[in-house]
């Protein structure tokens, strides 16, 4: 009976990492074509790149399914780098290869921790530059030119770009756009919006003779070997480039094993993911392929779909191969400007429109620092603009700090209530807890809070003291608003006890009281311990 359960359980699995990896695939494959095509590269160098990646991060990589490819930030990074070095493609291989290299020696140190720190206006202002750096060099691709150098170029001759295009270009890529932004998002479980564009626009434009730019060659051969010419004066040259790569491609897919960790509550080590990443991005840079990261979207479709081991990444990476094999023909004859509406799409989903929802809300600081990153990162350089921002934030907090510090005469905290809350605890055998948010509660220990709500099970009510009085921060509100789900989804109910109206009134402003429950909101702890008394007594009584 054991054996047959354990059967099961192994069939689900496969089953799931199988459905998973298919469905990456689908996502990955106009994805990883389109930012080829993108980066001055190509195609072919796009999904190689991907199908290499995935491949080798997956066999060495974390147990967790991570599906890896090219990517917006590496893109526009890699295409920048392309425009500095005039299109010397043996340079800019070197440079690749040079970047995987740092990223098995950044594995090797504790800078992985880092990322964990970077304050969310930051990471927000980085990736709303790379989208709008997306759409924007999209533009004449759509209209059936050809692309500009950087978004400077592409803004300057956006008008005339309009008088000189190609119709047919522009209306097949504004039907791909109709039907990437038209489809539901529920829909995408099943097709994915942007294979399924790819596919009817590729078609139509077939069956009409349309005359417009298409990839016109894929090559399906595995790459060779090659290594790239090089001398000591290079590398010393393009040092700086290879560190900017190793840093974006490291940020990425750190970022992306944040996300899959609290998605599958696991724990994967950062070491072991970048040392995978690493050799990957070398074997990418010596077939001539794109380098990578690990992909949130592609790897949350995975999840989402099932997956829960890196067989997963081996299937994409299959799935893939197979695609371009028996489908190259049809391949070759996608248009340009469906591509480059494509990535119009991808460039919309990497912009925050979360926190863009609520800016006008957010402090004064976060703002300030959200700007200069945005536009450093559009308009000059994409590691000075996450350098500048991390700076900025980091000196607005410590004035911060520095204006609020002062004498004053402060009680020493309730002996009464602590005992009243164990107690409270060991009378209910943890049903019901009293939990303090000591310290500031600030973009520092945001994720660090997170982590430690998943220790609450067997807890049906949980009392959470916020003792300090300062306001909050956007990643402190937006790490409230995970709190809130993750007792939810553990059927938790939260009593928030907080110290002033100015904190009860930010909440309010971003619906959190609406989540929360208006009167589950308390300004003294022992009224939320006798109405979480009461509650319980009350279910007790109710069953």
């Amino acid at each position: 009976m054991v054996r047959a359960e354990n059967i099961r359980l192994r069939l689900n699995i496969f089953t799931g990492d199988l459905l998973g990896g298919v469905n990456a695939a689908i996502i990955a494959l106009p994805q990883a074509l389109a930012f080829g095509v993108a980066t001055g590269f190509g195609a072919s160098a796009g999904i190689w790149g991907a199908i290499i990646l995935c491949l080798i991060a997956g066999i060495l990589g974390t147990k967790v399914p991570m599906i890896s490819g090219i990517t917006g930030p590496s893109a526009i990074v890699i295409a920048s780098i392309m425009h500095a070095l005039n299109k010397d493609i043996n340079s800019v291989i070197m440079i690749m290869l040079m970047a995987g290299l740092f990223q098995i020696l950044l594995a090797l140190t504790k800078l992985t921790d880092i990322v964990k720190y970077v304050p969310y206006p930051v990471i927000s202002g980085f990736m709303n530059g790379v989208g709008t750096i997306i759409i924007i060099m999209q533009i004449n691709p759509l209209l059936g030119l050809k692309s500009c150098s950087n978004t400077i170029e592409s803004i300057e001759h956006i008008c005339s770009s309009f008088t000189t295009m190609n119709p047919s270009a522009f209306w097949l890529g504004l039907l791909t756009l109709v039907i990437v932004f038209a489809i539901p998002k529920r829909w995408n479980k099943y097709v994915p919006s942007q294979i399924l564009a790819l596919i009817i626009c590729t078609f139509i434009s077939i069956k009409m003779g349309l005359q417009i730019d298409r990839i016109s060659e894929i090559s399906v051969s595995v790459p060779a070997l090659r290594f790239p010419q090089t001398n000591l004066h290079d590398v010393i040259t393009y040092f700086h480039y290879g560190i900017t790569l190793a840093i974006i491609l490291s940020s990425e897919t750190l970022l992306t094993g944040l996300v899959c960790n609290s998605l599958t509550k696991t724990q994967s080590s950062p070491a072991k993911l970048l040392i995978s990443q690493g050799i990957g991005n070398m074997c990418c840079a010596m077939t001539g392929s794109l380098s990578g990261a690990a992909a949130t979207m592609r790897t949350v479709a995975a999840l989402k779909t099932g997956a829960s081991t890196k067989l997963a990444a081996i299937v994409t990476s299959i799935v893939l191969f197979l695609a371009i094999y028996k489908f190259s023909d049809f391949v070759a004859q996608i248009p340009l400007c469906v591509l480059a509406a494509i990535l119009i799409k991808i460039g919309y989903d990497i912009i925050d429109v979360k926190l863009l929802k609520v800016f006008k809300l957010a402090p004064r600081d976060d703002k300030y620092v959200l700007i200069l990153v945005f536009l450093l990162t559009v308009f000059y350089n994409l590691i000075v603009a996450v350098g500048a921002g991390i700076t900025l934030a980091a000196l607005l907090y410590a004035k911060k700090v520095a204006d609020n510090a002062k004498l004053v005469h402060k009680e020493v905290f309730d002996k009464d209530i602590e005992k009243l809350e164990k107690a409270l605890e060991e009378d209910s055998h943890h049903k019901i807890r009293a939990v303090h948010i000591s310290g500031q509660f600030f973009f520092g220990s945001a994720t660090q809070l997170i982590s430690q709500f998943d220790e609450l099970l067997g807890t049906k009510c949980l009392i959470l003291n916020y003792d300090s009085d300062d306001l909050l921060d956007i990643s402190a509100i937006f790490a409230f608003e995970d709190i809130i789900m993750r007792l939810k989804s553990q059927h938790i109910k939260l009593l928030l006890v907080i110290k002033n109206e100015a904190l009860y009134n930010q909440l309010k402003e971003h619906k959190i009281t609406d989540e929360i429950g208006e009167g589950k909101i308390f300004y003294s702890e022992i009224d939320a311990i006798e109405f979480a008394k009461n509650a319980i007594k009350n279910k007790l009584k109710n069953q």
